[in-house]
C-alpha cells in the first residue's frame, strides 16, 4: 500500500513537473500599447482598410534633387566590394535610378495585390493578402502568413506568392493552394513605427498573431528569413495551438552550446559523431575562413544598428544614394560572399535594378530607415540570448530550408537544440540571404513538400 501511495506521489510529481515545465515553454500573450495617442476610452477600433501605395509628386522631385547634389568618393583601384559599395558601380545605379527608372509603373506593380491597413497595440499595420483566384476541387485553401527581414520589405515575395497562390499554372504538382498574408514589421514599409521603446520580435510575434485572428484565422503557416525567421519562431511559440507549421530559410540561434563549439572544433574529422551531413562539413570548414572571418567582415552593421542606430539614421534618411549603397550591399554580399571580388558586386545576377530600387524606394518613400534599424538595439540591446524566447524551445512542426551561400550555415544537429519537431531538413543546391526574391520557385517548392508533409502526419 505504502509503495503503491509512494508510486502515485511520484509520478504525480512528475506530471507536475512536466506540466509547468510546459507551460513555462510557452510565451504569455500580452497586450501592449505603441501608438502615439493614448488608449480610446472605446477601446481600439479593429477596422481593416484597403491601402493603396501613393507617392507624391513633391516626394519624387525631392527625391531627384538630392540624387543630383550627392557628393561620391573615387573608388580605390581594383578594390571591387571589398570596402563596400563601390563607387564605380554606384554611377550605374544613379544614371539607371534618374533616366529609366519608372517609380510610378513600380508602384502600379506595388499595386497589383490588395493592400491593407489595420490598427494594432496603436500603430497602423500593413500587409498584402493575396488569395488564389481559383482552387481545384479536393483542395483546402491554407492561410500562410509570410515575413519579411532587414533591409528588405514585403516586395521580396512578389515573385514567390504566384508559385504558393496558382501553383499548377507555374509548374508546380500543387498539392496545396495557400492564401498568403506578407505584413511590413512596424517601423519598416508602410507599417506604423512604434512610438517608444523595446519593440522587438516577441512584439511584432504577438501583433503578427493578432492580426491572423483578426483575420479569421485560427490555424495558420508562418514563413520567413532574417529578422522574419526569428519573428515567426515566437508566433510558433505564442500559439503553438494556432501555427499549423513553422518554415524558415534562415535558423537564429541565440544560444551556443557546448555542444556547438565542440563539434565546430572536431567535426571536420569526425562529422558522423556530431551529426553533420557532408554538406555541413563543406558549408563549414575551413571554418575560420568560411564563418569566423566572413561574420566579422559582414557584421560591423549587426553592431552598429544594435548600438546607435539614430547616428546613421540621419545620414541615411538624408541621402537616397547612401541609403541605396547602404541597402544594396547587403542585397550583394548576402547572396553570395564571393561577390565582393566583383566590381559590380554580382547585383544583376540574381536580380534587376527595378526590384532592387523599388525596396530601396519603399524605404525612402516612407522615411524608415532608422525605426527599421532600432529593431536591431530592441532585440540585442540587452544581450543576445537575454530575452525569454530566446531560451525556449520550438515544438509545432518545423520546416528549415538552409540555402548555402546565406549569412552562416546551420547544420540540423544544431538547430534541432531549439527546433524541437523538425520534420523537414533540405539543403538547397543555390541562393542565399534573399531567398524568396533570388529563388522563389525553389522556396515555394521547399514550402509546399514542408506543408504536405505536415497536413499528412
Amino acid at each position: 500500500m505504502l509503495l503503491e501511495i509512494g508510486a502515485a506521489v511520484f509520478l504525480g510529481a512528475v506530471i507536475l513537473v512536466f506540466v509547468l515545465r510546459r507551460k513555462e515553454e510557452s510565451l504569455p500573450i500580452t497586450d501592449d500599447w505603441w501608438g502615439e495617442e493614448p488608449i480610446p476610452a472605446s477601446g481600439e477600433d479593429e477596422t481593416i482598410h484597403p491601402f493603396k501605395v501613393q507617392t507624391s509628386r513633391e516626394v519624387i522631385d525631392d527625391l531627384y534633387r538630392r540624387i543630383d547634389q550627392n557628393r561620391s568618393t573615387d573608388a580605390l583601384g581594383d578594390s571591387k566590394f571589398h570596402y563596400g559599395f563601390n563607387s564605380n558601380y554606384m554611377h550605374r545605379v544613379i544614371t539607371y535610378w534618374k533616366t529609366q527608372f519608372n517609380w510610378e509603373k513600380q508602384v502600379s506593380v506595388l499595386n497589383h495585390f490588395p493592400h491593407f491597413k489595420t490598427k494594432i497595440e496603436g500603430i497602423d499595420v500593413h500587409f498584402i493578402h493575396v488569395k488564389p483566384s481559383g482552387v481545384p476541387a479536393g483542395k483546402s485553401v491554407k492561410p500562410l502568413m509570410m515575413v519579411h527581414g532587414w533591409p528588405g520589405s514585403f516586395y521580396e515575395f512578389y515573385k514567390i506568392i504566384p508559385f504558393l497562390t496558382d501553383p499548377t499554372t507555374h509548374g508546380l504538382k500543387g498539392e496545396n493552394v495557400f492564401e498568403v498574408i506578407c505584413p511590413s514589421i512596424p517601423g519598416y514599409g508602410f507599417s506604423e513605427a512604434p512610438h517608444k521603446q523595446g519593440f522587438n520580435a516577441e512584439a511584432a510575434g504577438r501583433i503578427f498573431y493578432k492580426l491572423m485572428l483578426r483575420l479569421g484565422f485560427t490555424e495558420f503557416y508562418v514563413q520567413g528569413g532574417d529578422w522574419g525567421s526569428f519573428i515567426c519562431t515566437v508566433m510558433s511559440q505564442l500559439a503553438p495551438s494556432h501555427v499549423k507549421g513553422l518554415h524558415i530559410n534562415m535558423v537564429g540561434l541565440p544560444r551556443v552550446s557546448a555542444k556547438q563549439i565542440f563539434s565546430v572544433m572536431l567535426g571536420r574529422y569526425f562529422p558522423s559523431l556530431f551529426g553533420f551531413h557532408e554538406e555541413d562539413v563543406k558549408r563549414l570548414y575551413p571554418y575560420m575562413e568560411k564563418v569566423f572571418y566572413n561574420v566579422i567582415k559582414e557584421s560591423g552593421y549587426f553592431h552598429l544598428q544594435s548600438t546607435k542606430p539614430d547616428t546613421v539614421g540621419f545620414a541615411l534618411n538624408d541621402s537616397p544614394v547612401g541609403l541605396a549603397a547602404y541597402i544594396l550591399e547587403k542585397f550583394s554580399t548576402w547572396t553570395n560572399r564571393e561577390y565582393r571580388d566583383l566590381d559590380d558586386g554580382g547585383l544583376e545576377r540574381h536580380f534587376s535594378l527595378d526590384d532592387l530600387l523599388t525596396n530601396v524606394m519603399i524605404y525612402w518613400v516612407n522615411g524608415c530607415i532608422t525605426p527599421s534599424m532600432r529593431f536591431y538595439k530592441e532585440n540585442m540591446g540587452k544581450g543576445l540570448g537575454t530575452q525569454k524566447h530566446e531560451k525556449m524551445p520550438v515544438r509545432v512542426p518545423t520546416g528549415i530550408a538552409s540555402f548555402p551561400h546565406d549569412l552562416i550555415h546551420v547544420p540540423r544537429s544544431w538547430a534541432k537544440e531549439k527546433f524541437l519537431n523538425i520534420i523537414s531538413f533540405n539543403y538547397m543546391h543555390s541562393g542565399g540571404h534573399f531567398a524568396a526574391l533570388e529563388e522563389p520557385k525553389l522556396l515555394a517548392e521547399d514550402i509546399h513538400h514542408f506543408v504536405s508533409l505536415v497536413e499528412n502526419k
